[in-house]
């Protein structure tokens, strides 16, 4: 039987516009696929940040004053290593992602890696406004990168931020990383790359819809993928549309679902910001900027916030 999160998932199919929260994309495939897209020659934003990291993620890591790192949707945990070799012998790693396969996947080789290191890793959608981390002995570090910040649409963003900040203790600290406004242009082709690993990353939903929500009817071929800027919200949003009608069954929640041919379900937003943007709003959240860091070519930009 599907649990009430589950149900809370899948309420946005039958929306006026349907739409799924970007969660849904992330199960072990769609991690997986992730990781490829941030090597994507069309795909900045990784790359951008990885250097950021490359020369401030010491300093980034000696200004927190942390001893527990904790990452929210940590996927590959790949950059965070630039982080995690800053931290002081005997500190916590606290991963949180939706994918318990890439959970298990990523703990075991960071202790390889990193011997001295306790890893905890914690399996949860932390959109989900039941998560509560761990208790840590000393401050916390928690890192929010990738730009995933964007994921939220302007409302949801500003409960987010302020439910973190109700979850940490004073002295607590916030790496948050956000793209950058940029030329249009740009901003879609990192969302349409040539080699269509993108399209095979978004299409990977209804994968996720069949075996986690137990959807009958729903098949990948019948949906496009496709990516486009919204000038008035000031995002990119990523869509599936459907190439004839769909008509699926939910069993666990006892309801059809109905996409008519060329109808489109929503399944990603990416909101672009100024640094304005992120100054003001972490502020309203309670949290004291700290330090900004960005990119040499100014596309990408890591914020650290105190509680």
């Amino acid at each position: 039987m599907m649990t009430g999160s589950g149900n809370a998932v899948l309420r946005g199919l039958w929306n006026a516009q349907p739409a799924l929260p970007a969660s849904c994309l992330y199960d072990r495939r769609g991690s997986l696929l992730f990781d490829e897209i941030t090597r994507l020659p069309e795909y900045y934003p990784a790359r951008r940040e990885t250097e950021i990291l490359q020369a401030a993620g010491r300093r980034i890591v000696a200004a927190s004053a942390a001893t527990t790192l904790v990452e929210l949707g940590s996927g590959t945990s790949a950059k965070t290593r630039l982080l995690l070799d800053a931290l002081p012998v005997g500190s916590t790693y606290v991963p949180v992602d939706v994918s318990a396969e890439m959970l298990a996947a990523t703990a075991e080789n960071l202790a390889i890696a990193y011997p001295d290191l306790t890893i905890t890793a914690v399996e949860a959608d932390f959109t989900d406004a039941r998560v509560s981390l761990p208790a840590a002995t000393g401050r916390r570090l928690v890192a929010f990168l990738g730009s995933t910040i964007g994921n939220f649409d302007d409302h949801a963003r500003a409960a987010f931020l302020s439910r973190l900040a109700d979850t940490l203790s004073p002295g607590d600290t916030l790496l948050l990383g956000t793209d950058l406004v940029k030329d249009t242009g740009r901003l879609t082709a990192a969302y349409n790359d040539q080699a269509g690993v993108t399209a095979d990353f978004n299409r990977n939903v209804v994968e996720v819809l069949r075996s986690r929500y137990g959807a009958v009817g729903l098949y990948a071929d019948d949906f496009d993928h496709v990516a486009c800027w919204n000038p008035a919200a000031h995002r990119v949003e990523m869509k599936l549309r459907a190439r004839r009608t769909v008509d699926a069954q939910f069993p666990s929640v006892r309801r059809r679902w109905r996409l008519p041919a060329g109808g489109d379900l929503l399944t990603e937003i990416s909101v672009k910001f100024t640094p304005s943007m992120v100054d003001a709003e972490v502020t309203a959240a309670g949290f004291t900027p700290v330090d900004v860091w960005t990119d040499p070519a100014g596309d990408f930009q890591l914020t650290l916030c105190r509680l």
